[in-house]
């Protein structure tokens, strides 16, 4: 099976952007699982598919099928970590957090950029490894507080 680097990056940074980085849970499809939420989109012989569960402390794995095989993918966990944040805090970290994966660029497309920064909020992304292996951690802080972090790993199953 031959696949296009480029290709399968350029698609990855779509599905990311079209996903849960603009649409949050509005972008939720059936889901297989119980309990989870579910994001796809396709395109031609790609299939982009985020599964996830929990909302204040999440785990999900993202997955690329090319030809209905899988081909990559990617686990993560992670969520809220300053202690007693309101309903409302939450939802303003999670909406700036889509805005900064939202900025997602082909020479780190597994989250956001290296970081990003509006308002109160600060997001740092750091990664190790290549597209075929790599893991990453990213936080957003705000006021010198940490206020959210998660971690991932991941990369080619062929």
């Amino acid at each position: 099976m031959s696949i296009e680097f480029e290709a399968l990056t350029d698609f990855l940074i779509k599905a990311k952007k079209q996903t849960y980085a603009s649409h949050g849970d509005e972008a939720v499809v059936r889901s297989f699982l119980n309990g989870s939420k579910q994001l796809e989109i396709r395109s031609g012989d790609y299939l982009y598919r985020d599964i996830y569960f929990g909302f204040s402390f999440f785990a999900g794995q993202e997955m690329i099928e090319y030809k209905d095989r899988p081909i990559w993918s990617m686990v993560y966990s992670g969520g809220i970590t300053a202690p007693n944040a309101s309903r409302e805090t939450t939802v303003h970290l999670y909406s700036f957090l889509r805005d900064a994966l939202r900025a997602v660029n082909g020479e780190s497309p597994y989250r956001g950029p290296q970081s990003f920064q509006a308002n109160a909020y600060w997001y740092q992304n750091e990664v190790s490894g290549t597209f075929e292996r790599f893991t990453g951690y990213e936080s957003i802080q705000a006021n010198d507080a940490k206020m959210y972090e998660l971690r991932y790993s991941g990369g080619m199953i062929l």
